[in-house]
């Protein structure tokens, strides 16, 4: 049996472990997964350093600081500058731990199957590492300019120094508020909490052509920003399907099995208390 975890602040009703425990009992795995609610990512250490432990889930604060446990991080994880995902493998030299970003393949995952055909514009609401994130699947979708809105604009415009040698693929362009875009987007990605914004913020948003909306947060279940793009009758994705999309390719990642799309819809379905 391996010791699975998601590391974390404020973390008590975190849907993670529904997901995958419902992953390794479709699978006949002895594994179990649970909540470590921890102020400093030291704190797990001991769960790390255990035999049994088996990878673990990184959230907030702690997908900055994660690293020292690493043995190798993936390429997705050093451009987007966060790890997200712990992935444990046995050697001939011994353990090695690889620290990796599903964030943005989930949501890259999602723009590949429902955005419009063609699109081009992008815009990512936000500039932390959910954002960081959102801009690294919109330059691997192919979007071909990429809009950061973000109240503290020097955020948007280290992201743009970062993803620098993308040039020649996607132009990046900060700006402070949504409101500023100057053209049409096919695809908008949320990254910032529901419950701080307002439909005001996105009102200006969905004019002209419609296309695909993406929310990272899912509380509340319907936030502003995904209230505004149903009314416009856009294609969207909320905050639960963000967090299944990840986390199958976690599942993937740890059990190197088939991923059980359906058995984990059904888990958070019906233990989902949003």
């Amino acid at each position: 049996m391996k010791a699975y975890h998601i590391f974390g602040q404020n973390i008590s009703l975190s849907l993670s472990p529904t997901l995958h425990n419902a992953a390794f009992a479709h699978h006949g795995l002895p594994h179990h997964y649970d909540i470590q609610e921890c102020a400093s990512i030291d704190d797990v250490k001991y769960l790390i350093d255990n035999p049994s432990f088996g990878g673990a889930s990184v959230t907030m604060p702690h997908k900055l600081s994660v690293d020292k446990f690493c043995s190798t991080v993936s390429d997705s994880a050093v451009r987007i500058g966060a790890i997200n995902t712990l992935i444990v493998e046995e050697r001939g030299n011994g353990r090695v731990i690889t620290g990796d970003n599903t964030d943005w393949s989930g949501l890259y995952s999602i723009v590949d199957e429902m955005a419009p055909e063609n699109a081009q514009v992008g815009l990512v609401i936000g500039a932390g590492g959910a954002g960081r994130a959102a801009v690294y699947a919109m330059v691997k979708a192919g979007l071909k300019k990429i809009y950061i809105c973000n109240r503290t604009v020097s955020k948007a415009e280290q992201i743009i120094a970062d993803f620098a040698d993308n040039a020649s693929t996607s132009t990046v362009v900060a700006l402070t508020h949504p409101s500023d875009v100057p053209e049409p987007v096919d695809v908008i990605i949320g990254t910032i909490p529901g419950d701080v914004t307002t439909k005001a913020m996105f009102a200006d948003l969905f004019k002209g052509k419609k296309g695909l909306c993406i929310e990272m947060s899912y509380k509340p279940r319907v936030t502003p920003l995904l209230a505004v793009a149903r009314q416009a009758e856009w294609t969207t994705a909320d905050g639960l399907e963000v967090l299944l999309r990840q986390a199958f390719e976690q599942s993937r990642l740890w059990t190197g099995l088939e991923v059980p799309e359906k058995v984990m819809r059904e888990a958070i379905q019906v233990n989902s208390r949003i």
